[in-house]
C-alpha cells in the first residue's frame, strides 16, 4: 500500500440542513442562514451527471484514482503484482475487472473496491 494514504476523514464539523416549508420564506431562511456560516448548495448537481456513460467506466476509476496517488502503472504494478500490460488494459477497458481484482485494486489505492465494478 502506499505511505502517504490516508482515509478520508469524517467531518463531525459539518452539517447538512434539509427544510420543508413555505417557497416564500426559502430565500430569507437561505439569507439568515448564510450569516451564520452555511453555504446554499441547491444548485449543485450529482457528479455522476456530469458525465457521459462512457466517460464513467472502471478504468477510468481505476486512472483517476491511480493519478489521484501520483503512481505510475509500473510502479502500481510493483505494489500490487499486477502485471503493467494488465493494468495498462483494465485502464483502457480492454481488461474486465471482476470483484476479486477490485478488491485487490481498492486495497492497494484505499478506496472502495466498488468504484471498479
Amino acid at each position: 500500500m502506499l505511505g502517504h494514504m490516508s482515509e478520508h476523514p469524517i467531518r463531525e464539523d459539518i452539517s447538512e440542513l434539509r427544510f420543508i416549508g413555505p417557497i416564500e420564506k426559502r430565500n430569507e431562511a437561505v439569507d439568515i442562514l448564510k450569516h451564520m456560516g452555511f453555504v446554499d448548495v441547491s444548485d449543485s448537481v450529482p457528479w455522476r451527471e456530469c458525465f457521459s456513460k462512457d466517460e464513467l467506466t472502471p478504468g477510468s476509476a481505476l486512472t483517476g484514482a491511480r493519478h489521484k496517488e501520483g503512481v505510475t502503472q509500473r510502479e502500481f504494478s510493483g505494489m500490487t503484482g499486477i502485471p503493467q500490460r494488465h493494468i495498462s488494459e483494465m485502464e483502457n477497458n480492454k481488461r474486465s475487472i471482476g470483484k476479486e481484482m477490485a478488491k485487490k485494486l481498492g486495497k492497494a489505492l484505499n478506496i472502495s473496491y466498488k468504484v471498479f465494478l
